[in-house]
C-alpha cells in the first residue's frame, strides 16, 4: 500500500526587520500627533524627522536582505498616511489654524487629502512609473516641509501671529504639490556603494556638519527647495521639448 504523500504546509508570516522599521515610522507620527495635543509641538516635529529617517531605512534594508513583500509595501503606504499625511496637518492645525477656524481646517484638509491622492496614486502606479522620478512631491517632503517650517518658527522665536499666514499658504501648496503632475528626482540612480572623488566626501562631510550647525533652518530650506525643483525642472524640460519640435 503506497503511503500517503507529505504536503508542504506553506506558512504565512510576515518578514520582521522592515516592518520593524515601518511600526517605528508609524508610532513617530503617532507621537507627534500626541505631543501637539500636549502642546509640545518642537517635540512633535522632530518626531515627524524621525519618522522619515525610519521611512527611508525600511525600503533599503528590505531591499538589502531581500525581504520585499506586498505587505510590506502596503504597511508603508497606511504609515505614510499617518506620519507624513495626518501627523503634520493637525500639527500645523493646532500650532497655528486653530484661530482661522473653518479655512484653518480646509487648509489643513488640503495637506491629508493631498497626502492620501499622492500615495494611492504612487501604488496604483508602481509597476509602470519611471524610477528616476516621482510624479508628485513625495509625502515625507512635504512634511518636512511643514515641519521645518514650524521648528524653525519655535527656534527663532517668531511671531505666530504674523506667520501662521504664510504657513496656511505654506500646507495648501504642498497639498496641491503631492498630486501635482510635477516630476522630482527620486536620486534612485545615485550609486551610494560606488566610488567617489575625494573633495565629494569632504564636501558631504561639510554639509552635514553645516546642516548639524543650525538643523531647524537648513533642514526647511533644503526641502522647501526640492519642493520648489519640481515645477522649475518640470518646465524647463517642457521648453526644451518645444524648442526641439521647432527645430
Amino acid at each position: 500500500m503506497d503511503k500517503p504523500e507529505k504536503r508542504s504546509i506553506r506558512r504565512r508570516g510576515i518578514y520582521l526587520l522592515p516592518n520593524l522599521l515601518t511600526t517605528g515610522a508609524l508610532f513617530s507620527g503617532y507621537y507627534a500627533i500626541t505631543s501637539a495635543i500636549g502642546g509640545r509641538y518642537e517635540t512633535a516635529v522632530i518626531a515627524i524627522f524621525v519618522a522619515m529617517i525610519l521611512d527611508g531605512l525600511d525600503g533599503r534594508v528590505a531591499r538589502l536582505t531581500n525581504t520585499q513583500s506586498e505587505f510590506g509595501v502596503q504597511y508603508d503606504s497606511l504609515s505614510d498616511m499617518v506620519s507624513f499625511g495626518a501627523a503634520p496637518a493637525l500639527v500645523m492645525y493646532l500650532w497655528a489654524f486653530a484661530s482661522f477656524g473653518k479655512a484653518g481646517l480646509f487648509a489643513a484638509f488640503v495637506h491629508l487629502a493631498g497626502g492620501a491622492l499622492r500615495l494611492a496614486r504612487f501604488n496604483a502606479q508602481v509597476g509602470t512609473a519611471d524610477k528616476r522620478y516621482f510624479q508628485g512631491l513625495p509625502s515625507p517632503a512635504a512634511a518636512a516641509v511643514l515641519a521645518g517650517f514650524i521648528w524653525m518658527s519655535i527656534e527663532h522665536g517668531y511671531d505666530i501671529n504674523v506667520v501662521k499666514y504664510a504657513a496656511i499658504a505654506l500646507t495648501i501648496c504642498t497639498g496641491l504639490l503631492m498630486v501635482s503632475n510635477f516630476r522630482y528626482s527620486s536620486f534612485k540612480e545615485i550609486d551610494f556603494r560606488g566610488k567617489v572623488p575625494f573633495f565629494v566626501a569632504i564636501s558631504v562631510m561639510l554639509a552635514i556638519a553645516f546642516v548639524m550647525a543650525q538643523p531647524e533652518t537648513m533642514l526647511f530650506l533644503i526641502f522647501l527647495g526640492y519642493a520648489v525643483s519640481g515645477p522649475v525642472v518640470t518646465l524647463v524640460m517642457r521648453k526644451r521639448r518645444l524648442q526641439g519640435r521647432k527645430l
